[in-house]
């Protein structure tokens, strides 16, 4: 499998346009893409789950290669479900029917192989071995290292929301000559949206969830802000600009305040043109870099970013978790633990340990150990709280419960080293 991958990224390197990619979407490939998945995962409309069509593999897989083979597979509306954001907001997500989970996967692996070599190398996100921590890198070295004075920092309103059908398979056209593949792209986008027993139409956007809308919406913003920023932009210029995206997130650095101007507009009416809107309220012009004596600060990838300085004296980036994010995790956290805190301790304490240790790994960057031991004191200080709240007598006293908390919860260390001249280095 892994031959039949690299066989469509060297293609796609040599020619513009592919042909014959469904055909690659095949018995092997649906099999792969079944045992990838969870099990207990939610369910679509059917209500299928993993362990029911695992029951019939190979008599539900062979019906659904005669059913791609005929063009006769239809993907099924996505059952529509809400999630929370942490911020009072919801975030609705789009939940396929196992088996449109089964071709999406095969079929988003096979687009991803085909854009590899395409997209630029200023996005991240959604694609293999670019994480958040790699942008970060480049904005922290592109600031300290070029000529960068301003930032501007773009929001997309809901953007996968509002994706573009139309352009979004002229985009695909652009690079996909094979007309089958492109025809169950399409039917995908538009196979509607079931929400409280109505199925909606969804003329616009890529429902989050589906397995195949990151890389479609990596497709949608190569073309819109990436390749017009490189290939046609950034010559316009006077000074030097930097662009760096993670999925639908992304800012420019600019060496020059009126460029950061002229930009600022040009992207404005970019975005209009492909059915998008910047966010008026979050999308800012802002100096920042070593030659600007000011306090300005911008959030990206859940870490605020400030003009700091050394012990020496000497400029550097400074990085901090956002208030945003560290409410969230708090807020989050006193949740988890009020609801949990009657669970047998080792299995309590196990399972807090990977709660803490997910946020913890992330944001331990370079420079920020002492705001990631006083988030791990405040963890501690909410678990002590509410496990002596599970009855009138309390379970511990403070001097026992933080050794019990030394031997049983991560130490913080800097897991994400940005510094590396090399690239980022997990520790």
């Amino acid at each position: 499998m892994e031959t039949k991958r690299q066989d469509i990224r060297t293609l796609s390197k040599r020619y513009p346009k592919l042909e014959t990619l469904m055909n690659r979407v095949d018995k092997e490939s649906l099999i792969r893409h079944h045992r990838l998945q969870k099990r207990n995962k939610a369910s679509g409309i059917d209500k299928v789950t993993k362990e029911e069509y695992e029951e019939n593999l190979e008599e539900n897989i062979d019906h659904l290669i005669n059913k791609l083979k005929s063009f006769k597979y239809r993907p099924q509306p996505v059952r529509r479900v809400e999630i929370d954001k942490g911020n009072g907001k919801k975030r609705p997500l789009g939940i396929p029917v196992y088996e449109d989970r089964l071709v999406q996967g095969a079929m988003a692996e096979i687009l991803k192989e085909v854009y590899e070599p395409r997209f630029m190398d200023c996005s991240y996100g959604f694609r293999p071995n670019r994480k958040a921590h790699d942008a970060i890198k480049v904005i922290n070295d592109t600031i300290m290292h070029k000529k960068v004075n301003y930032i501007l920092d773009c929001d997309i309103k809901g953007f996968f929301d509002n994706v573009n059908h139309e352009w979004l398979m002229k985009f695909l056209r652009n690079d996909i000559a094979d007309p089958n593949y492109l025809r169950y792209i399409a039917r995908m986008l538009k196979s509607g949206v079931m929400i409280e027993g109505r199925v909606e139409d969804n003329s616009v956007g890529t429902p989050q969830g589906g397995l195949i809308s990151p890389i479609l919406a990596n497709v949608y913003l190569h073309y819109v802000p990436d390749l017009w920023f490189e290939k046609c932009i950034k010559k316009q210029l006077y000074g030097e600009a930097y662009l760096v995206r993670y999925a639908d997130d992304f800012l420019i650095m600019f060496q020059y305040e009126r460029d950061a101007h002229r930009v600022y507009e040009a992207i404005a009416k970019r975005m209009e043109k492909f059915g998008l809107e910047l966010s008026k309220e979050k999308t800012q012009i802002l100096p920042f870099g070593r030659n600007c004596a000011t306090r300005e600060t911008f959030d990206f990838l859940g870490f605020t970013h400030f003009n700091g300085k050394t012990r020496n004296g000497y400029y550097t980036v400074g990085h901090k978790i956002s208030r945003k994010k560290k409410k969230q995790f708090k807020s989050n956290l006193k949740k988890w633990v009020k609801e949990n805190r009657n669970l047998p301790f080792d299995e309590f304490m196990k399972t807090l340990n990977k709660k803490i240790t997910g946020s913890i790994n992330y944001y331990s960057l370079n420079g920020m150990m002492r705001e990631i031991k006083g988030l791990c004191r405040h963890a501690m200080y909410v678990t002590f709280k509410w496990l002596n709240r599970r009855s009138q007598r309390k379970s511990f006293q403070l001097d026992t419960f933080y050794k019990i908390w030394q031997e049983r919860i991560v130490h913080p260390h800097v897991h994400v080293n940005i510094w590396n001249s090399t690239g980022v280095t997990y520790n």
